[in-house]
């Protein structure tokens, strides 16, 4: 029966199927139905004439134009599988009935060279990272090949291949429509929303196995990077962001976990919290992974325009499955578009992307985008797999096998080391505020285009403020004039930028509160406005603090703080006043790390961020000066 109905669906062009398995299942799940192309996460059908269905969707990159972000508009469907028929197989007997002759490749090779690629690479580490431009950007580039055969039976064998050979996978999966067919194994559940629990999986650092497999001195080594540490950190920072937008309770994170793969091993935290919005909603605030776009959001979409060379397609969307659930709505599972195969017109096509950060380095990148081409190419049998590791798992032998790398005494001491950097707030239950500090007072936050103002919103409530944010590109002047405490965001780009719409709007919220001597808090990018309308120089970093922690003075106490600005503001190092400001600064350098005058203080530093270990302690601190 199994054989037959694949059989049927394969040889139907006009068929349209899904073949699922998710992580640890024993079974493989078939949906088929009729296909709709809609415009808008909003327009779903998630019903018909007042009844729930069951919906399956892929959402292209593109799709984040409803954010107000910028993406090439190539014409990608947001397509939707209207659930007709929800079938469940024996992942054993499903095998059985899959094709297993491998599918030839023939002219593979990547869109644009290595030296092209390094080239991008060094291009946005110094213009757009070294510009203030943002604190990580992940650019892709495309394995092609043309293939022969016929594509709806490619899919089939490809994903018998994967699930065969591909280990500790998310979602494997393959979508087969006209004209559109995906086949992949992401390791990453974006975004799940289940029972009104919201949970995101930000996957970061990316071990490529050597030949052989993984071993425990290998993976200690990798563990250790400062580099890969970071990258995790600022993608947990940024989809912190996003959740403390969708979860009343903001998030809390759990973790770290190895997420171990058959030919790569990456590292993992979970994001949990509550909400009650439609799912449609929690897709479109959550779009996407910063894990696959870089942080700030907003910036990085901008980036990724100007560097990549053709648009993403469904690179770095999602594949969401809607499920009614007894409370008469939806639940969804989300996983992110990567580590998948597209299909087109005799055309394969395999976009990998690397993370750029500071201190990336161009071949190291290069080298990773390789990795992860192969990682793809190799489970579905387009190239040769590494035998040794495939038998090492195969016969379960637990020395050999990369699963058993987690439960080693000294790699789980790494991991766990990693969470005494990071804030309490975000680890541990957080109150409601409703007892906090300013219960009955409120605040207005202007976000000047990086979300971190929605962690920082959800700080401020728990301190007991009634907080609101508002677009700088939407705020009036009576509404800046009649707030009470008025918290001026951080954002991307150089202060001194005398061209940004941006920057000039931020200039006028700072000086008009100054003008009035109302409370006022500044943070980052409006920190070193602050500072520059104060008289104080602002210059570039020698290197830019994009995701750095350090422990530094505020006014009196030291606090460990995480910054991620690439200018400061910078005064002689013995100075301790800045006009009507006093300073708190390096005693080395100078650099200004937060101010404080009548009715108004500052800081560099994000108080919001995972790495402020002592960010809600001084947050409180900055706050209860301003109120005065």
């Amino acid at each position: 029966m199994t054989e037959n109905l694949l059989d049927g669906l394969v040889q139907d062009a006009e068929a349209s199927f899904v073949l699922i398995a998710r992580d640890g299942a024993q079974t493989v799940e078939l949906l088929t139905g009729d296909i709709l192309d809609v415009d808008l996460l909003a327009d779903i059908p998630l019903s018909a004439d007042g009844t729930p269905r069951e919906v399956f969707a892929m959402v292209p990159y593109r799709q984040v134009r409803e954010r107000g972000f910028d993406a090439v508009d190539d014409g990608t469907p947001l397509r939707c599988l209207i659930v007709d028929q929800h079938h469940h197989f024996d992942r054993g007997e499903l095998l059985a009935a899959l094709p297993t002759e491998p599918v030839p490749l023939r002219d593979g090779g990547f869109d644009i060279s290595d030296e092209e690629y390094a080239e991008v690479v060094s291009r946005v580490i110094s213009d757009e990272i070294g510009r203030g431009e943002g604190a990580n950007f992940v650019i892709r580039r495309d394995y092609t090949a043309a293939v022969d055969v016929d594509e709806r039976r490619a899919a089939i064998t490809w994903f018998r291949a994967l699930l065969e050979h591909e280990r500790g996978a998310y979602w494997t999966f393959a979508v087969v429509t006209p004209g559109q067919i995906a086949v992949g194994a992401s390791p990453e559940a974006h975004v799940v929303a289940r029972d009104g629990i919201v949970t995101m999986n930000p996957i970061s650092g990316t071990f490529r196995h050597p030949a052989g497999g993984a071993t425990k001195e290998t993976l200690v080594g990798f563990l250790s990077s400062a580099k890969e540490t970071e990258e995790l950190f600022m993608v947990v920072d940024e989809e912190l962001k996003m959740m403390s937008a969708v979860c009343s309770d903001g998030g809390r994170i759990t973790g770290p976990h190895l997420k171990q793969m058959s030919r790569l091993t990456h590292t993992e935290y979970m994001l949990r919290g509550r909400s009650r919005l439609d799912p449609r909603d929690i897709l479109r605030e959550t779009m996407f992974a910063p894990t696959v776009t870089g942080s700030p959001m907003q910036n990085a979409c901008a980036v990724i325009r100007r560097h990549e060379t053709s648009p993403r397609g469904y690179y770095s969307g999602v594949a969401a499955l809607f499920t009614p659930n007894a409370d008469g709505g939806h639940d969804v599972d989300a996983p992110i578009l990567i580590r998948t195969v597209y299909l087109k017109g005799g055309k394969l096509r395999v976009p990998v992307g690397a993370t750029l950060v500071r201190h990336s380095d161009p071949y190291g990148e290069v080298s990773e985008t390789h990795g992860k081409a192969a990682g793809v190419l190799g489970a579905i049998g387009a190239i040769p797999r590494d035998t040794v590791a495939e038998a090492a798992a195969d016969a379960d032998q637990p020395d050999a096998a990369p699963v058993t790398l987690a439960d080693d005494p000294e790699v789980a001491q790494l991991l766990a080391s990693r969470n005494s950097r990071l804030a309490e707030f975000w680890i541990n239950p957080q109150g409601d505020g409703a007892t906090g500090p300013f219960t009955g007072r409120s605040a207005l936050v202007i976000d000047a285009e990086d979300r971190f103002t929605t962690m920082l919103a959800h700080q401020l409530r728990h301190l007991g403020l009634d907080a609101r944010i508002v677009p700088w590109s939407e705020v009036a002047d009576a509404d800046i004039d009649a707030a009470e405490l008025l918290v001026a965001g951080p954002g991307p780009g150089d202060p001194r930028d005398t061209e940004s719409a941006r920057i000039a709007r931020m200039r006028d919220v700072v000086a008009r509160r100054l003008a009035e001597g109302t409370p006022l808090l500044a943070v980052c990018l409006s920190h070193q406005i602050l500072a520059d309308s104060l008289g104080i120089e602002l210059a570039p970093l020698a290197s830019p603090h994009q995701g750095l922690q350090k422990t530094v003075p505020v006014f009196g106490e030291d606090a460990s703080i995480g910054f991620y600005n690439t200018f400061t503001a910078r005064v002689s190092p013995a100075a301790e006043r800045a006009g009507a400001a006093e300073v708190s600064a390096d005693p080395a350098t100078g650099d200004v790390y937060a101010l404080r005058g009548e009715h108004f203080a500052s800081v560099q530093g994000h108080l919001e961020s995972i790495l402020s270990r002592d960010g809600i302690r001084t947050l409180e601190r900055l706050i209860e000066h301003a109120l005065g």
